[in-house]
């Protein structure tokens, strides 16, 4: 059972990622996505200098996951940002990277897939199709798909984080930033355009967005995630960070005005219940409720 403070602490963790989606859109926005990525990456390498070390026999697979988490993953979710549509379908497409770790899993780790992980991943991926098919979603289809590539690369990274276990939250998190500044900058300046323009015209207020990305999103929410894993099992916190993308499309109806259609409560219900069902390992669950004698044994 998890003691109260811990809870308070999951909770803020929750409210830290869900309302980056808010200042990742309103940055994107202002500074374009992969600049505004690049400056996000600044401020974190910044803080996480002194985690900035070698990790002997794992930099290759170590420079892989940056590579995806840094570059490929955070590039395209803050660009499915600007491409518009509603907080909500974003938030809640990024979650697809529990199915689709557990799907390559699977292929790659041979890792057992039982018949209720396969529904669930099914439910997840069929809640996402309704999403697609709200009005408010269908004219921003574009900005799925750069959520829904998001969210494989980040299932990939969480595949290959095997090869490199036990690094730490913070050293990780430095050679993200270290492996995504030089990389997105470069990104930045090939397919975006008018940077001297809009370095001229920045207020020190304007680079609260990239600060409180780097900050709450990377820093705190993440550190507050790794120890709570240090302290509770995968299947008790993993559950409670489903409230993220919750507050997102909550801070969305406030901050923006989104509009929340039926197809798009339905598609995000149902993507949230096949991810929660993943990521309980709900076989496991009835297992231990049959030892209780809550089941009875077949």
């Amino acid at each position: 059972m998890m003691s109260f403070p811990d809870l308070l602490l999951a909770l803020l963790a929750n409210f830290a990622w869900g309302f980056n989606f808010i200042a990742g859109k309103i940055g994107a926005g202002k500074f374009q996505p992969l600049f505004f990525t690049s400056i996000r990456f600044l401020f974190l390498l910044i803080i996480m200098l002194p985690w900035l070390k070698p990790a002997p026999g794992y930099m290759k697979p170590l420079l892989r996951v940056s590579f995806l988490l840094g570059v490929v993953h955070f590039g395209m979710v803050f660009i499915g940002l600007n491409a518009g549509g509603n907080i909500a379908s974003i938030a809640i497409t990024t979650q697809l990277y529990v199915p689709f770790s557990a799907i390559l899993a699977t292929l790659f780790l041979r890792e057992r897939i039982t018949f209720i992980r396969i529904l669930a991943i099914g439910i997840a991926l069929l809640g996402v199709m309704v999403i697609g098919f709200d009005p408010t979603v269908f004219n921003h289809l574009d900005a799925i798909l750069w959520v829904s590539g998001a969210a494989f690369a980040m299932a990939v990274a969480t595949v290959l984080m095997r090869q490199c276990p036990n690094l730490g939250v913070f050293r990780l998190q430095a050679w993200i930033a270290a492996v995504a500044l030089p990389s997105l900058l470069l990104l930045s300046l090939i397919f975006e355009s008018g940077h001297a323009q809009i370095i001229s015209q920045i207020h020190l207020i304007d680079l609260w967005s990239p600060l409180y990305s780097a900050v709450a999103a990377s820093v705190v929410g993440h550190g507050i995630v790794y120890y709570l894993l240090g302290r509770y099992p995968v299947s008790s916190v993993t559950p409670l960070l489903l409230l993220a993308p919750i507050l997102a499309s909550i801070f969305g109806v406030f901050c923006f005005g989104d509009e929340l259609g039926w197809k798009l409560i339905v598609g995000g219900a149902m993507t949230l219940l096949g991810i929660l069902l993943v990521s309980i390992n709900p076989d496991a669950l009835i297992n231990k409720m049959k030892l209780q004698g809550i089941l009875k044994k077949e």
